[in-house]
């Protein structure tokens, strides 16, 4: 199924439509199939009416319940997908107001005890400094002071022993000039003195290291429920288990290569010494 951001409201409609057709062609109850899938009969119903949207287990427990037709699984898996993948567009971030996307991410961040950042292009705003964070947020319309002080209230968070933060950067992340060099080198600075707190760990990827798979998006997991992938113009949050499991997955692979520890802070001290000379 081709992704169409302007499809993922509707997909939630149409996915409860189709599986409410499906029950009653099969002449089923919504008590029987609730009992047969081990849900809850307002669960299921919360489910039809599209007040709730169901996993990718719970719709193919659905369909193997009412015997559903061959022809028709693999799309109502592909619309199941859909519905569960939700897109939040650049713009209209920007016309509700950056600093609103800052409490979001701070609601995220609170919930979850173990969070995963791979960032393959730039520095997070976690692990930034202020001039970093300003110099980042220079192609923002409006006044981004309120957008600055949000992440930077933000980063509050790495100091809680409760949570548990893995970042990976590729040299190109750590490297990538958005300030003047000296500003670069407190920036990299920054990393080496995080990376001694013991609840963050900062993994480093240079240049040269034997990877097979290219590092394509900057993404964000947050414990094993949710994952969010950036793009130019917006970010697509995916809550589908198998979607987050699959970054999963592609973050263990980088991870299993990155430098941490003394290593790293080795390299990142020679990279911050370069933008010193």
């Amino acid at each position: 199924m081709t992704f169409d951001p302007g499809q993922l409201g509707q997909s939630k409609a149409d996915l409860a439509e189709t599986l409410r057709m499906l029950r009653k062609r099969a002449s089923r109850t919504q008590v029987w199939l609730a009992q047969r899938c081990n849900i809850s009969q307002t669960k299921l119903s919360n489910i039809e009416t599209g007040r709730v949207t169901p996993s990718l287990i719970d719709v193919e427990l659905i369909l193997r319940a009412v015997d559903a037709p061959p022809e028709l699984v693999a799309e109502v898996v592909a619309l199941a997908r859909l519905a569960n993948t939700e897109w939040q567009g650049k713009r209209a971030s920007w016309r509700r107001g950056l600093e609103k996307r800052q409490a979001e991410l701070a609601g995220l961040e609170a919930e979850a005890t173990t969070l995963r950042y791979f960032l393959p292009a730039m520095v997070t705003g976690l692990l930034a400094t202020p001039e970093y964070i300003r110099a980042s947020l220079g192609h923002s319309p409006g006044d981004i002071s309120k957008t600055v002080t949000k992440k930077l209230e933000r980063q509050a968070t790495l100091y809680d022993a409760t949570k548990r933060f893995t970042f990976l950067l590729t040299e190109q992340a750590v490297r990538w000039a958005v300030v003047p060099r000296a500003a670069m080198a407190v920036q990299i600075d920054r990393l080496v003195s995080l990376s001694h707190l013991t609840n963050v760990r900062i993994g480093v990827l240079p240049i040269g290291a034997a990877v097979l798979r290219g590092p394509m998006n900057t993404f964000t997991v947050y414990d094993q429920r949710l994952a969010t992938v950036e793009t130019f113009t917006g970010r697509i949050v995916f809550q589908d288990a198998r979607d987050v499991a699959e970054h999963l997955e592609v973050f263990a692979l980088y991870e299993g290569h990155a430098l941490f520890g003394e290593e790293a802070r080795s390299v990142l001290g020679e990279w911050a010494n370069s933008c010193r000379l």
